[in-house]
């Protein structure tokens, strides 16, 4: 599996899901009116904590690695996401096939294509530099650090608001794959795919840095300027 990692931003850190960022999923999960939308959100304490602990059998299954949401500015748990369906290329292929496994590295096994999803975030948080803090800090992680070919973000195709934040990232659309699952409210929906390739992402993460600096600029709070020291790759801090 993976490493587990702690990846700090300048507005959010993301850390491993794990019991103790219970009380503020709650919290965070409390905010959201309505019926479940698109993606799963855990409400009240027995689905956080399901939540939490479904999500630590993915990580050592080595499916998944998931992130409580933090926000640096005061330690406030307003949200999560999560890498997904990490692909691993096994290559050149060879005659005749092995059956043996891959060699894991010392560091956890590296990923050469992964997919970014499952994200919601407290309504306070929704739009802002949250979001785009988050999802430079995953992006800069699968392609600098892992050096994947391939991020992939998915969204329910009635999922306008998901769909335009995706493509504001520069994620290239790869088409919908009609009636492709079920939906949480039950129906069956379509799915809409987008890519962000390893020769596209500097671009990706200028355009990023640049939506962070401009939203910075309208609350008066230059917390992400447009330099070239902001286009330095954030750290990212192993565990123990």
């Amino acid at each position: 599996m993976p490493a587990p990692v702690i990846l700090h931003g300048r507005i959010a850190r993301l850390e491993p899901l794990a019991p103790h960022h219970v009380p503020g999923l709650i919290a965070a999960a409390a905010a959201l009116d309505g019926p479940a939308g698109f993606t799963v959100v855990p409400h009240g304490e027995q689905e956080a904590r399901t939540y939490v602990f479904q999500a630590e059998a993915a990580q050592l299954a080595g499916t998944t690695l998931a992130f409580a949401i933090v926000t640096v500015a005061d330690e406030c748990v307003v949200g999560a996401t999560r890498f997904t369906r990490l692909d691993y290329w096994q290559g050149p292929l060879t005659w005749p096939l092995s059956a043996e496994p891959v060699t894991s590295l010392p560091g956890g096994a590296i990923p050469d294509a992964v997919e970014i999803g499952n994200t919601w975030l407290t309504p306070a948080v929704r739009g802002g530099q949250v979001n785009l803090d988050s999802k430079l800090l995953l992006l800069t992680h699968a392609f600098d650090s892992w050096g994947v070919r391939r991020v992939t973000l998915r969204a329910d195709a009635r999922n306008l608001r998901s769909r335009a934040a995706i493509e504001r990232l520069g994620a290239v659309s790869d088409g919908v794959r009609r009636a492709h699952s079920r939906g949480l409210d039950g129906a069956v929906r379509d799915t809409a795919f987008y890519s962000i390739l390893h020769d596209e992402w500097p671009g990706v993460r200028g355009r990023i840095i640049e939506q962070l600096a401009a939203r910075a600029a309208l609350r008066g709070a230059p917390l992400i300027p447009a330099t070239a020291a902001a286009l330095r790759p954030l750290a990212s801090s192993p565990i123990g």
